[in-house]
């Protein structure tokens, strides 16, 4: 154990950081304590340690330099939204959208499943920073944790030990995160996050949503709650630059649900027939945003890696992805090949022959079962990235021009689309569905609202957020644009009507064009279209009727939909702001008014 009398050496100064170590130390009876220092040294020593006890199976140091695999427990490999709570004062500031529990409660729940339960086992300090060292973005956290595999995700993951205690100084402001597996047991799995004492308590799970506490718990759930405390944003958005051949680079936001391709756009590679046009990476999922003193909003990436989901990663869909991850990543239920590389469905055409799949178990592809578990994961530092910004290290951050908004829908929503205006643009946001995904615990292929993204990641009620959204509209003086696409539209043969991947760079073309004022649209009751003429479809091989309907506006899709956010918005209750409500009026009155007009349901692209 720690002595209790004073910190020594390096590891803090910091008193109230110290004396609730050493309190989680003597709740939990850790035999061992270990504060984490970021180095390389600690970093070879842990990963030795973890492969010894079995946490990290080597691969093939020739092929994957540094990359290892781990396995999960089968009943443990994804969110358990189920099992998330916000445990505030009341239930309202939790809001209906949110699993409530009242603090006392929660504590004492957990108190008791924590007491003793690192017995024979090692806690772990993991300090760690998000955002950028300096900035006025960035904060401070600290996750204590059972877990080696933890520890080693965190160090990609953030900028973890001495950077993340140099910010803190003497200062008690920071994220407390306690994480222990226990027996990984679901009936003992609670995930609890507490607003107001900036503290996420994590128990029964080893999978990253659950016990990297860095990420959704704190980097979104306290954010969001701090951001609305303090007047900033904390949004489930990648980030982009968009260089133009004339070198001006332009940045978009972007929100889209867990696994309908946010990794893939924030990685994405111009097509060869869009010369001189490069991207580069900011962030992959979280965006921090505030309103600059001249009115602008201003973006920073707090993460230092990324969590992505393997399947359906490939050279063809994400080639910086796979060169990302050649190389110190960490593969979460992926399958391993007889020469110690990895695999996952949609990684290449055909399997390899005498694969062991995602649970170590023999795999052939007659066995009707996945190799890879569809929610299965790399996690890569995000230096790795041959697109990465040299502006994602700015303590200013970057500008934000464009927000756009996306989820899976096949029907209804059109290709792309821009907002009115600011109001109409969180109406968007607000309104938004998507399919649901392996990135969550349920049914997947369900339709089901997500609005901003964040359904499951918003800290506190869900309209008191678009509350926010609308009062930070009211601060920027220079708002972004904000825009809705949807890659995922399909056709009368249930084929997608858009090819996607690296062709969804035509639409981030026509997105930045708008920005800079060189295009105009047609006026929608929906919003505003590209004009074909606009979109750039050199070298694309897709006929007019296609893109035609990909980019369909019709009433009787969009009539049943409205009625269904009705639904959603009935669901928020009394802290819907009203200025949601009269958007959906003015969509219905719009579509009244385009069939008085004698429009046909089919709106002219």
């Amino acid at each position: 154990m720690i002595n209790r009398n004073q910190p020594s050496g390096w590891m803090t100064r910091n008193r109230e950081l110290f004396d609730w170590v050493v309190e989680t130390a003597w709740l939990t009876k850790a035999s061992r304590v270990v504060w984490c220092d970021g180095s390389e040294q600690e970093e070879r020593r842990l990963t030795d340690l973890a492969v010894a006890t079995g946490a990290l199976i080597p691969l093939n140091q020739d092929k994957r330099p540094g990359c290892y695999l781990h396995r999960s427990n089968p009943n443990d490999v994804a969110r358990a939204e189920d099992l998330t709570f916000v445990c505030t004062a009341s239930r309202d500031e939790a809001g209906p959208t949110n699993n409530w529990m009242p603090p006392s409660e929660a504590y004492r729940k957990m108190r008791g499943w924590l007491e003793g339960s690192m017995h024979g086992r090692t806690m772990y300090v993991v300090p760690y920073l998000l955002g950028p060292a300096g900035s006025k973005f960035a904060k401070v956290g600290v996750e204590l944790t059972d877990s080696l595999y933890v520890v080693l995700n965190m160090r990609v993951m953030t900028r973890m030990g001495r950077t993340a205690l140099e910010q803190l100084g003497e200062s008690g402001e920071f994220n407390r995160g306690v994480h222990c597996t226990l027996d990984l047991d679901p009936k003992r799995r609670l995930i609890c996050h507490f607003p107001q004492d900036n503290t996420v308590w994590s128990a029964g799970s080893g999978y990253g949503g659950n016990a990297l506490l860095s990420k959704k718990c704190f980097g979104l759930r306290i954010a969001s709650c701090l951001g609305r405390k303090e007047g900033w944003l904390a949004e489930h958005m990648l980030i982009l630059g968009i260089e133009s051949p004339q070198r001006e680079v332009t940045y978009v936001a972007a929100a889209f649900p867990s696994a309908c391709g946010k990794t893939n756009l924030a990685m994405i590679r111009p097509p060869a027939s869009l010369a001189g046009w490069r991207v580069f990476t900011v962030g992959d999922d979280i965006a921090w945003m505030r309103v600059a003193p001249d009115g602008s909003l201003w973006a920073v990436n707090p993460e230092a890696g990324y969590f992505g989901v393997a399947p359906g990663t490939s050279v063809h869909s994400n080639p910086n992805a796979m060169e990302t991850i050649a190389r110190d990543t960490i593969f979460t239920n992926v399958a391993s090949t007889p020469d110690g590389d990895v695999w996952w469905e949609g990684m290449s055409r055909e399997p390899v022959d005498g694969m062991l799949d995602w649970q170590g178990r023999p795999w052939h592809s007659g066995s009707g079962e996945n190799a890879a578990h569809p929610n299965s994961r790399f996690t890569a530092p995000m230096r790795n990235n041959p697109a990465l910004s040299p502006s994602t290290g700015d303590p200013q951050g970057v500008p934000i021009s464009a927000i756009i908004f996306g989820g899976r829908r096949a029907s209804t929503v059109p290709l792309v689309f821009e907002s009115f205006d600011w109001t109409h643009g969180v109406y968007l946001g607000a309104t938004m569905g998507s399919e649901t995904t392996a990135a969550s615990s349920g049914r997947i292929g369900v339709v089901r609202r997500d609005p901003m993204a964040m359904l499951p990641f918003c800290g506190y009620n869900m309209g008191d957020y678009f509350a926010h959204w609308l009062a930070i509209g009211k601060k920027l003086r220079h708002p972004p644009r904000i825009f809705m696409v949807n890659w995922f539209r399909k056709g009368s043969d249930e084929s997608f009507l858009w090819p996607g991947y690296s062709e969804n760079m035509r639409v981030l073309k026509w997105i930045v064009d708008r920005t800079q004022s060189r295009v105009s649209a047609d006026e929608t009751p929906v919003g505003f279209l590209p004009r074909a003429a606009d979109l750039d479809l050199t070298g694309l091989n897709i006929s007019a009727e296609q893109l035609k309907e990909a980019m369909a506006v019709r009433a009787e899709e969009w009539l049943p939909e409205l009625d269904l956010q009705e639904r959603f918005f009935a669901r928020i209750g009394e802290t819907l702001p009203p200025e949601l409500e009269v958007e959906r009026e003015a969509l219905i009155a719009g579509f009244e008014q385009s069939r008085q007009e004698g429009h046909s349901s089919l709106l002219k692209f």
